[in-house]
């Protein structure tokens, strides 16, 4: 099971697309403590320095989907972490 799992559909002008994926890129340039709006609320999640990324492109039946997943564990590796004793 997850811990948590938020999911939102909505339709978008091209621009307030554009302003969602701004918001994003600018909480990933700064890492930390990213503060994202989603609809009435706002969602922060911790952002590391190195993260996983998936791109997907389908076409068909009339319409092209794009995913595009960012992936990072939920615990912070510690320093000194796999160090041989």
């Amino acid at each position: 099971m997850k811990d948590l799992k938020f999911e939102q559909k909505s339709s978008l002008s091209r621009l307030e697309a554009a302003d969602q994926l701004s918001a994003l890129a600018e909480a990933l340039r700064h890492g930390g403590n990213a503060e994202l709006q989603l609809g009435p609320g706002t969602m922060t999640l911790r952002v590391p320095d190195e993260l996983r990324t998936e791109i997907e492109v389908e076409v068909g039946d009339g319409e092209i989907e794009m995913e595009i997943e960012l992936k990072w564990p939920t615990t912070r590796s510690g320093a000194g972490a796999g160090a041989a004793s």
